[in-house]
């Protein structure tokens, strides 16, 4: 297939037309963004400037901090910037780029989840071999895992897209440049290519989503002969990974698991997502965790005390 590229930008369409409606979502989106580092920034120095950094649940909740803060800035300011002015348009090599670098850190991101819940799986169904499986060796090996996963999974979608020609129309109705809106736009049969992204986004965030549960039920299955306090503290270190997991691969099976399609939801699902879960995800880990909640204090307290000493 000879490329034929006549686009040099897309037209993004965005959320609404309507002015007042933009200027609204204009300041939800500045909050949610604004709370969204305000919150994985304190998590990820509350982590790294305290013993829990040692704990490889912690470890792997701060590089998923990490991991939310580029993925939704991957999105969230040129919807912001989108929102507020009249021309709306991205060029045709940072519409690629944003679509590599989204999916690469929402697949660092899936792995990194199940990187957590395989810890919780050992934590609880193999508490006495924990400390030798969950060494900081492995935990090394399961995050380099999960930014290779991360990448293939980028540079498939990535690669699918790249050779496709555009010759017009160029608006893209979305509001940042993913897989199946480009799709709608490429002047060529895309039929084939659709089955290949389900494989490798839909499929893959069903089969992770099922394993995921099934740890979880095996833990629910294991946990059930331990007294109602211990059970307790078992099941409430799982019940804030669990929110999140659903959270974020309910609507990410929901676009991707079916054929390459567009609905009018999709921006709604991929709303949250990419913008909804990051923002929830510091206050999902930090409410029901007082260790978390101990370790914020301990380290805000100190660097509000180094302040006071240094302004005297």
């Amino acid at each position: 297939m000879e490329k034929s590229n006549n686009v040099t930008e897309f037209i993004l369409l965005g959320l609404s037309q309507n002015k007042k409606v933009q200027i609204l979502c204009f300041l939800f989106f500045l909050l949610c963004y604004l709370t969204i580092w305000l919150g994985n920034l304190i998590i990820m120095i509350s982590i790294t400037w305290s013993q829990l950094i040692s704990q490889p649940m912690y470890f792997f909740l701060s590089y998923l901090a990490v991991s939310d803060l580029f993925y939704t800035s991957t999105v969230t300011p040129k919807l912001m910037t989108d929102l507020i002015t009249d021309r709306k348009v991205i060029s045709y090599n940072n519409c690629m780029t944003q679509l590599f670098i989204t999916h690469f850190f929402g697949g660092v991101e899936v792995f990194i989840l199940t990187g957590m819940a395989y810890d919780r799986y050992v934590a609880i169904c193999k508490p006495l071999h924990y400390a030798i499986i969950m060494n900081r060796q492995r935990c090394n090996s399961i995050l380099m895992a999960s930014c290779a996963g991360g990448f293939l999974h980028s540079l498939g979608l990535f690669l699918l897209t790249i050779f496709l020609p555009f010759c017009g129309p160029n608006e893209i109705d979305h509001f940042f440049c993913d897989v199946y809106p480009l799709l709608k736009l490429a002047c060529t049969d895309t039929h084939k290519i659709g089955f290949l992204v389900i494989a490798n986004s839909g499929l893959m965030g069903l089969v992770i989503f099922l394993v995921l549960m099934t740890s979880y039920f095996m833990i629910l299955y294991h946990v059930r002969a331990y007294s109602v306090e211990s059970r307790h503290k078992a099941l409430s270190t799982c019940s804030s990974h669990i929110t999140v997991v659903v959270l974020f691969f309910a609507p990410v099976i929901f676009i991707y698991i079916r054929p390459a399609t567009t609905l009018p939801e999709d921006k709604v699902f991929t709303l949250f997502y990419t913008v909804i879960v990051p923002m929830l995800n510091p206050l999902i880990y930090t409410l029901r965790n007082k260790e978390m909640k101990n370790a914020i204090k301990k380290v805000w307290s100190k660097i509000f005390l180094k302040n006071k000493r240094s302004e005297r």
